[in-house]
C-alpha cells in the first residue's frame, strides 16, 4: 500500500513538472501574441488588456505590417531565400544520404563533417562564411543567402533521411534492378515514394530553419535591400522599437506552428509506412 501511495504521488509531481517546464518554455513565446494587438505603442500590458476591454486591442499593427513596403520585401526575401535553399539542401542532404546509407570508408567523420552546422556556434559559423563569401563576391546577394541558408538546412535533411532508410529494404532496390529498370527509375519509382515522408519532413525543418536564421544573414546582409524578416526585425529593434514587430512576430509563430504540424503528420505517415509489411 505504502509503494501504491508513493507510485502515484510519483506520477502525480512528474506530471506537473512536465506541465511546468512547458509552461516556463511556451509562455514568453505566447506573451507576445496578446501584446501585438496592443492599441498603445508600447511593450507592455495596458490596464485595459488586463481587464479585457476590446477598446485596449486593435489590429493597427497588423495593418501597419502589411502596408509597409519595407516588411513586405523582407517578407519576400525570406519566402524566396527560404524556398531555394530549402530545395539546394534536399536535394544534396537527399543524395548525401544515400550515399552514407552504404558502407564506406570514414563514414563516421563524413557524417561529423556534414552535421557540423548544427554543432558549431552559429556565430562562428557566420563569422567564416561572411569572410569567405566576401573574398568571392557573395556578400549581399540572393545566392549568398540561398547558399549559407542551404548549408544550414543541409544537416536536418541528412538526418531524416537516414532515419527513413534505416527501416528501407534494400531487396526492393535488388529487385527492381535484377528486373532490368535503370538505376534512375529504380530510385523514382521504388526509393524516393518509400522516402518521401522522412524527405519531406527534413526539408520542412530546413525551411524552418531559413525562416528563422538571423545572425548569418545580419552578416551576409547588410543592406535593406536583401533584408529577410528575422534581419529586420532585429533591426527595428535597434533603430525603432514598434509594437509592428510583435504583429511580425506573432506571423512568424503561426507559420512555424504549421509547419511543426506538418512535419508531425509527415513523420508519422514515415513510421506506419515503414511498419507495413512489403508484400
Amino acid at each position: 500500500m505504502y509503494t501504491s501511495i508513493v507510485e502515484n504521488a510519483w506520477y502525480v509531481l512528474f506530471r506537473i513538472i512536465c506541465w511546468a517546464i512547458l509552461i516556463f518554455l511556451v509562455l514568453p513565446i505566447f506573451v507576445i501574441v496578446p501584446l501585438s494587438f496592443n492599441v498603445e505603442p508600447y511593450f507592455t500590458f495596458t490596464r485595459g488588456m488586463l481587464h479585457f476591454q476590446s477598446e485596449a486591442y486593435s489590429k493597427r499593427w497588423y495593418e501597419a505590417f502589411v502596408s509597409d513596403a519595407g516588411w513586405m520585401l523582407a517578407v519576400r526575401n525570406s519566402f524566396i531565400v527560404g524556398i531555394l535553399s530549402t530545395l539546394l539542401a534536399t536535394a544534396l542532404g537527399t543524395l548525401a544520404a544515400l550515399g552514407l546509407n552504404r558502407p564506406l570508408p570514414m563514414r563516421s567523420m563524413i557524417v561529423s563533417l556534414l552535421l557540423a552546422p548544427m554543432i558549431v556556434p552559429i556565430i562562428v559559423l557566420a563569422a567564416g562564411t561572411y569572410f569567405v563569401f566576401a573574398k568571392v563576391g557573395l556578400v549581399d546577394s540572393y545566392l549568398g543567402l540561398v547558399l549559407a541558408h542551404a548549408t544550414l538546412g543541409l544537416p536536418f535533411v541528412v538526418v531524416t533521411v537516414l532515419a527513413s532508410l534505416s527501416n528501407f529494404d534494400q531487396g526492393l532496390v535488388r529487385a527492381g534492378l535484377i528486373s532490368g529498370a535503370h538505376p534512375t527509375m529504380v530510385f523514382r519509382r521504388i526509393t524516393l515514394p518509400l522516402i518521401a515522408p522522412g524527405v519531406l519532413s527534413g526539408a520542412a525543418l530546413a525551411f524552418v530553419t531559413s525562416f528563422d536564421e538571423a545572425v548569418i544573414t545580419l552578416f551576409l546582409s547588410p543592406s535593406p535591400e536583401y533584408y529577410t524578416v528575422p534581419r529586420k526585425m532585429w533591426s527595428g529593434l535597434r533603430e525603432q522599437i514598434s509594437p509592428t514587430i510583435l504583429a511580425v512576430a506573432t506571423t512568424w509563430i503561426l507559420l512555424s506552428l504549421v509547419l511543426m504540424i506538418l512535419m508531425g503528420v509527415l513523420r508519422r505517415q514515415s513510421s506506419q509506412r515503414s511498419a507495413k509489411p512489403v508484400s
